[in-house]
């Protein structure tokens, strides 16, 4: 910061011991703590807290002080945290999905649209009129509506989408479904030792009976009936805002021709505790039952209604002869968008119908393989497939895979290592073996390499289930006609996933069952990190892997031709009332209109293909820093390469708005670590902006000790260069041109921004990173825009434990995050939105209720009356959504990727969340693949249009790439913190640091 006294300006002595002033602030009050702790020189820090505590105040009204509340800070576990929420909503606190009944102090908002509403009434045991109502008005200012509770905004609610920002009252209109006919009470699903009778019948209340039967662990199948809610309600919130555009996206709907499926429950007389004995029992009465079934052992469902409510069935056990009565017991009907699990298995046997191969969870076809034999690689083509309830219906997501495989086996690999590495073989193959999935041609199947058997070979004798001793090379040579060349090959071992699962953190049970496997008959399947790195074969993959949105939707015909023309696919399906449509569906999405790039001078349009990176070189950047002292390192080999990149720098900075002089130059005698260290640490003065290293290799020990020292021991920002990246003279100005931009960055320099016409607006990104090897905590990154045009950014981390997504310490980020804004703006936010990466499916309830309450209950820590609006929204990259730009040709219709801009807020969206999907960059290769935000939490009262508006926008802001990217740029400022903290530092960076982009 060149000599700036940076305690005096953020009143923090943040410092080397930093971790210790966080965990007093986790343990203190915020006001105990900064009266404890101190404040840097001249009071200046001390006068900003008394100007933080002040409630927003009027033009010519005076300041007065306000007593910080000393409780406001205190640590809240996360139970208290989801308890508080519920107790204030009347919604159960959801932890670990888990619900927990609290008693509600008035009637809860609905939650979702429509379906979990009615679920989490029924759970905690009260159904108010507010959540059958369709037509509530919300979006109030003082009223704080989680954004599940708030509807689809559809263009005829009389919302208008041009005003910026739009008016408090949001309309919602509503769609209610049809419920299905529920004929009798859920009945219980545990095996009792008695015959199930009104005494032992579970209400739909969730009373358990009296009877004491202890009931089954929760089947995959039992999880349909955590969405059996009878009177739903579909709620659309969507813009109107663009252009319309005719739409196909990849999904394909599926029809239902019955009334649903029937749900029976099915008890033991005595008590049968062996699974497949129970699998047994009921394949013996399919003359009753039928042929067309899906049971899990305690529940049954049915195609058909058996003629009686309550069936008696008789069976002997072969055991001991001991005769077995079988009760099935109707429980209801259920929906076809009840029954979406069960159809998910249906169709998986469809594909193993279809003779597709599943590795893990998706479907290949073996026959179609690709071969690639100069890389000794195959691509097996394949499908990912998931039938959900969208807000259009019943649909199917279907989306092209690949799975590369090699053609070399294991055992080949292992032969290669005893060639070239013959010291350390044992070493070598474990870490090339070890964890990888392997396939067995000679039927298909997958496993995983748990463990290597070095005492064990073909050779070795095991006894089979049918009592007999045998040796692996004859087991192979019976049932396989597999005859084994190499009998002394050691044997590869898997263990089954579900039983490992099971048996985790058992130490004293048996040892469990494997899975012995022959190296020369497994083939490893994926890509390992040798291969990616080869430039080489990640292009030639690409020619049979990248494919184009023509491509695409050609396959997604041939799949729906495949299933619709086996006889045996399509009569599976037709057991259970089932259609799948021969194409996908038709939409029409929207087109948001195109952004402004807002330089110093002048402004310019994104572009069709939003890329303004041939302006960057010629217009002057927002903000620029003048580099008048800085350090240049590099080796005497690179000497030339390093006085050329100098001057190169100097030539380009003044075209874009500040001056370069020429910086302190030093030739190490050789590029170990040491050297670079040493000789930053005697140069380096309280004056020096920045340090500049070019490494002659890329290292990641070099490159961690340089970042440490950089960030964490004598902050100052710093540039990483390597030698091959400026060795080529013809492309030396337009990379030069990029480093100096980055540099700029990393000085406090803004490049440019967008118009956003709202004041007062905090934008947050949220992201984590995990260590791969689990040895490391892992890292949250926390980042917050401190001005309105969203240019200057404020960075914090927290830790937490190993593989753990949610964050804890948001309170602590947040508040921090409030301090600098107002240490910046002399005011505090009035809006807040909050962008949250890294979440799954699975977790966006807890996000919504966890990490919400936490960033909530730190309004009152800033002051006694801030309560900001809030929204947080989860971005979600990795999906399997597709979206083509249809277009009519001359005789069929083509298809293409849409434009940047692109929005889908309907009919393929979540029934149960506010979200929409967005394309916001131009790819030139393959398909691109949309982002998916999932709102959360919305008390803003804005029209979905302002929402979708800010993140598109959001994504223009980017500094290290001029043009859009996936995702909303503090998520992936984020992103960069995390990784360069949990991957490089594994400290928490300087104070000095967080109001720079310093991990770009």
């Amino acid at each position: 910061m060149g000599g700036m006294d940076v305690e005096g300006v953020l009143g923090w002595p943040w410092g080397s011991g930093s971790r210790t002033n966080t965990a007093l602030l986790h343990l203190k009050g915020l006001e105990d703590y900064t009266m404890a702790a101190g404040f840097g020189r001249g009071g200046r820090a001390e006068a900003l807290l008394k100007a933080l505590n002040q409630p927003i105040r009027k033009p010519g009204e005076r300041l007065e002080e306000v007593k910080l509340p000393q409780s406001t800070h205190q640590a809240v576990g996360r139970s208290a945290l989801l308890q508080q929420h519920a107790t204030r909503t009347g919604v159960p606190a959801a932890i670990g999905g888990v619900q927990t009944s609290v008693p509600a102090k008035q009637s809860s908002f609905p939650v979702g649209r429509g379906r979990s509403a009615m679920l989490q009434a029924a759970i905690s045991g009260h159904t108010s009129k507010d959540q059958t109502q369709t037509g509530r008005q919300v979006g109030q200012s003082n009223v704080n509506v989680p954004a599940f509770a708030i509807a689809r905004s559809s263009a005829s609610s009389g919302v208008s989408s041009d005003s910026y920002p739009p008016s408090k009252s949001v309309s919602r209109c509503s769609m209610p479904i049809t419920s299905s006919e529920s004929l009798l009470s859920l009945s219980s699903s545990s095996s009792s030792s008695s015959p199930p009778d009104a005494s032992n019948v579970q209400s739909d209340s969730g009373h358990s009976d009296k009877s004491g039967s202890s009931q089954e662990p929760m089947s995959r199948l039992q999880h349909m009936l955590q969405h059996l809610d009878l009177n739903q309600t579909v709620m659309i919130r969507k813009g109107s805002k663009g252009q319309e555009i005719p739409i196909c996206a990849n999904y394909i709907p599926v029809h239902c021709e019955n009334k649903g499926v029937y749900l029976y429950s099915v008890s033991f007389s005595p008590a049968v505790d062996s699974k497949s004995m129970r699998f047994h029992f009921i394949n013996e009465h399919v003359t009753t039952i039928g042929t067309v079934k899906a049971f899990d052992g305690a529940l049954l469902f049915l195609p058909i209604r058996l003629p009686q409510n309550k069936t008696v069935l008789k069976s002997v056990r072969p055991t001991d002869g001991e005769e077995i009565t079988i009760f099935v017991t109707l429980s209801r009907v259920l929906a076809p968008d009840s029954c979406v699990h069960l159809y998910n298995i249906i169709f998986r046997r469809v594909m193993s119908i279809l003779k597709m191969c599943q590795v893990r969870q998706q479907y290949y076809d073996p026959h179609s393989a690709v071969p690639v034999p100069q890389h000794k690689l195959e691509v097996w083509p394949g499908y990912v497939t998931a039938v959900n309830e969208y807000e259009g219906g019943l649909m199917m997501l279907v989306d092209v895979s690949h799975r590369v495989l090699r053609t070399e086996t294991v055992w080949d690999i292992m032969a290669d290592v005893v060639h070239t590495n013959p010291a350390n073989v044992r070493k070598v193959v474990t870490e090339k073996i070890l964890g990888h999935v392997v396939l067995t041609r000679y039927n298909n199947r997958t496993y995983t390499v748990d463990d290597i058997m070095w005492d064990k070979t073909p050779l070795s004798t095991f006894t089979s289930s049918s009592g007999q001793e045998m040796t692996f090379a004859e087991y192979y040579k019976k049932h396989h006609n597999k005859e084994i060349s190499d009998l002394e090959q050691p044997l590869l071992v898997s263990r089954p996933r579900k039983q490992a699962r099971e048996q985790k953190g058992k130490r004293h049970q048996a040892q469990l069952d494997m899975i012995c496997l022959i190296p020369e008959l497994c083939y490893i399947t994926g890509l390992t990190d040798e291969i990616r790195k080869d430039f080489r074969v990640m292009k030639d993959l690409s020619l049979h892997t990248r494919l184009s949105p023509a491509q695409r939707q050609l396959a997604l015909r041939k799949f729906c031709d495949n299933v619709n023309s086996a006889p045996d696919a399509r009569a599976e399906l037709e057991k259970w009332g089932l259609r799948l449509d021969m194409d996908a569906i038709q939409l029409v999405g929207r087109r948001l209109p195109e952004e402004q790039i807002i330089f110093k001078n002048h402004r310019i349009g994104s572009g069709p293909e939003t890329d303004w990176s041939r302006s960057m070189g010629r217009e002057h950047v927002l903000t620029g820093v003048d580099l008048t002292n800085w350090i240049v390192l590099f080796t005497k080999r690179d000497a030339q390469i390093g006085h050329s990149f100098i001057q190169c720098i100097q030539q380009v900075s003044p075209t874009m708005g500040w001056q370069v002089v020429r910086p302190v130059i030093l030739e190490l005698v050789n590029d170990r670590t040491e050297s670079y260290l040493n000789a930053i640490r005697a140069n380096l003065t309280p004056n020096t902006q920045m340090v500049v290293a070019i490494f002659p290799t890329s290292r990641d020990d070099r490159y961690n000790a340089f970042k440490k020292l950089c960030c964490v021991e004598a902050p100052v920002p710093s540039q990483v260069i390597n030698t091959r990246t400026i060795s080529r003279k013809d492309r030396l100005r337009s990379i030069v041109q990029k480093i100096t931009l980055q540099m700029n960055c990393k000085l406090g320099g803004e490049l440019w921004h967008v118009n956003i016409p709202t004041s007062s607006l905090m934008v947050c990104g949220i992201d984590t990173y995990h260590s791969a090897a689990n040895k490391h905590n892992s890292v949250g990154g926390f980042v917050a825009s401190i001005n309105n045009q969203c240019t200057q950014w404020f960075s914090v981390v927290c830790h937490q434990a190993p593989g753990q997504e949610l964050i804890d310490g948001l309170k602590i980020c947040l508040l921090r995050s409030l301090r600098r804004w107002h240490e910046a703006n002399h005011t505090l936010p009035e809006r807040i939105i909050i962008f949250r990466d890294g979440v799954g499916e699975g977790d966006l309830a807890v996000v919504g209720g966890y990490e919400v309450e936490q960033l909530r209950t730190c309004f009152p820590a800033v002051g006694e009356s801030y309560q900001p609006k809030l929204g947080v929204v989860v971005v979600q990259k990795r999906i399997n959504t597709r979206l083509f730009s249809v277009q009519n040709g001359k005789r069929t219709m083509e298809f293409s990727n849409p434009p940047p801009g692109t929005i889908m807020d309907h009919t393929v969206t979540s029934r149960n969340w506010y979200d929409f999907y967005l394309v916001s960059q131009h790819v030139r290769q393959g398909t691109v693949t949309p982002t998916h935000y999932v709102v959360v939490h919305d008390n803003t009262g804005w029209c979905p249009d302002f929402l979708q508006q800010l993140s598109y926008k959001m994504t223009h802001m980017y500094y290290n790439w001029s043009g859009t990217i996936r995702v909303p740029a503090p998520c992936l400022y984020a992103h960069k913190l995390a990784y360069q903290v949990g991957q490089n530092l594994h400290k928490d960076p300087s104070i000095q640091l967080c109001d720079r982009l310093f991990y770009l």
